[in-house]
């Protein structure tokens, strides 16, 4: 079924810079940085939180008192009288805020949704569980980001090594996964062109207090290597006689991000630009074998366009969340997308992945290239969690 009544006003999202892990924004706590740069966005265009008559918050991190969560964070941006859920999961956990919000306004039970996504992968919790019938009564301890990272306890192995597997099942070798690595960086490039024209616009500069020093203030995108042929040819691989290097993967980021999703009257009244439209009309989530990640964007992907009434020929911009460069190879082998088409001005693989808010942001630049390029469909799909995915269609008219 396709979506006809979930709206987002133009220029009623942003994202923060993503940090690189244990940098600029490892010592903030994720909540209280969301709501801080949520309600200096909001006052920026002039949005009054009482139009929310609900808040979404994402996270997959926990930090200190997450159990209020939304209400919590609804409270600090000025929407008292709201209230709504905190939702993880894993790396689809932005599209599925935005699904639900869409989903919710599409049948009348919420007219103007705010969703936040905000996630620190720097200094993760260190998690003690309880456990009085191990020896001597020791606890069972797990660290929180890390062992995400390195154990899928269905799939039991880590998450490069589903790359890994679908590279091998699909005939990736290293050498295309540098080349898509050479070519994302390039295309990064052009959002920082002219000044960073193309960020400025959605990049919301995060305030930084520092004790009784001068607050620092971050502007962009922090931890973006520099990436060239050359370089990426010297590294190792990530694994012993594997294809994936730390050139052909993303790094872990801090973050967060938000977009507004409501009828087509809250988007008349609040879009910067009444002449620009965009609209949600279609969601896909998909699961795939044990332990193959990278594959479940495509048939995700599927799910959303059949959804949205249309195919991928109709689609005018494809973005994805590509923690592995085989993620885009794989997609492009099995749509017909030419991986060149796909993630103008740049995707996670570049600049980084604090897991929540990664798809909001990718769907803001997916809205912005849309309207660069005169309107139309664009797809965004992104795996998440060691074989699932989720996708969203956006028109923008």
């Amino acid at each position: 079924m396709a979506l006809t009544r979930a709206f987002v006003p133009y220029g009623a999202y942003w994202s923060t810079p993503f940090c690189r892990w244990q940098g600029s924004l490892a010592g903030s706590h994720s909540i209280e940085l969301a709501a801080q740069v949520a309600s200096d966005v909001l006052r920026a265009r002039t949005i009054e939180p009482s139009v929310f008559d609900g808040v979404f918050l994402g996270m997959t991190v926990p930090q200190a008192h997450a159990f209020y969560g939304a209400p919590w964070l609804a409270a600090m941006i000025g929407a008292t009288g709201v209230t709504g859920p905190t939702v993880s999961q894993a790396c689809a956990t932005g599209a599925r805020v935005l699904a639900m919000a869409a989903l919710e306004v599409e049948v009348g039970t919420r007219a103007c949704v705010l969703g936040v996504l905000a996630d620190r992968t720097s200094n993760g919790p260190h998690m003690l569980y309880p456990n009085p019938e191990a020896p001597g009564g020791r606890g069972t301890a797990e660290d929180w980001v890390w062992d995400a990272f390195n154990i899928d306890p269905w799939a039991k192995n880590a998450m490069v090594m589903t790359a890994e597997a679908v590279a091998t099942e699909a005939g990736i070798s290293r050498e295309q996964q540098d080349a898509v690595s050479l070519q994302r960086y390039a295309q990064y490039q052009d959002a920082l062109a002219n000044d960073r024209a193309f960020q400025k616009p959605w990049m919301a500069p995060v305030t930084i207090k520092r004790g009784r020093g001068e607050p620092k203030v971050v502007v962009a995108d922090e931890g973006v290597h520099p990436t060239t042929a050359e370089g990426l040819a010297k590294l190792k691989p990530s694994v012993e006689g594997g294809t994936i290097t730390f050139g052909s993967q993303t790094h872990p980021a801090d973050g967060n991000a938000g977009m507004i999703v409501c009828n087509e009257q809250h988007a008349r009244a609040l879009s910067s630009d009444a002449n620009i439209r965009v609209k949600i009309v279609g969601v896909g989530e998909a699961r795939v074998e044990k332990g193959r990640m990278p594959k479940a964007v495509v048939p995700a992907a599927g799910r959303a366009l059949e959804h949205a009434g249309i195919g991928v020929a109709d689609v005018r911009a494809v973005k994805t969340h590509n923690p592995f460069a085989v993620n885009d190879l794989f997609f492009a082998r099995e749509t017909g997308v030419p991986i060149e088409r796909m993630n103008r001005y740049g995707s996670p693989l570049v600049y980084g992945h604090p897991q929540a808010p990664t798809g909001c942001r990718i769907v803001v630049e997916l809205i912005e290239e849309l309207v660069l390029s005169g309107g139309g469909y664009g797809l965004f799909s992104g795996c998440a969690a060691g074989d699932t995915a989720m996708a969203i269609v956006v028109k923008v008219g």
